[in-house]
């Protein structure tokens, strides 16, 4: 019986970000699915009741959202696809990590490292939004993470 490769607290921790962004997308998937012709009215009854109880905090979020679900609602059959192929990218991503792939960690590095210079333009270009922020920063923690571990590891 072979043993599984040490992996360490951090990298586990990205894994199971990975993982959740993975259930995440699954379940919007299958709401699309279940849902999908109702998902613009349950949109415009969210978007009422948030604006009734936090008026215009996150409304570009909001309304981002809203067009994003009301094109999903249009074509729910590629939007489930599409958002399952991405599921399927997190827990193959997950799984590569826990196992201590190299292919992985080249993977994460790259996936996550790509969208950073985006995420900073949209930063400065758009109004300021802490979501993105947060999600350039969480990005930013990933990279630096799996790096580290690649240095450990003699990858780079």
């Amino acid at each position: 019986m072979t043993e599984s490769p040490q992996v360490s607290g951090s990298i586990k921790a990205v894994t199971l970000y990975e993982v959740a962004k993975g259930v995440g997308a699954v379940l919007a998937a299958l709401a699309l699915w279940a849902w999908h012709s109702d998902v613009t009215d349950f949109i415009s009854l969210a978007n009422t009741a948030w604006v009734e109880r936090f008026g215009t905090l996150f409304s570009v979020q909001v309304a981002a959202l809203t067009q994003a679900a009301h094109q999903a609602s249009q074509n729910w059959h590629i939007f489930t696809l599409i958002i399952l192929g991405y599921a399927s990218l997190r827990f193959i991503e997950a799984y590569g990590l826990w196992k201590d792939k190299t292919w992985a960690y080249w993977y994460s590095v790259l996936g996550y490292g790509i969208f950073i210079p985006v995420e900073v333009y949209y930063l400065i270009v758009r109004p300021f939004d802490w979501i993105k922020l947060g999600v350039l920063l969480l990005n930013v923690v990933v990279v630096i993470v799996v790096y580290k571990q690649m240095r450990r590891k003699g990858l780079l």
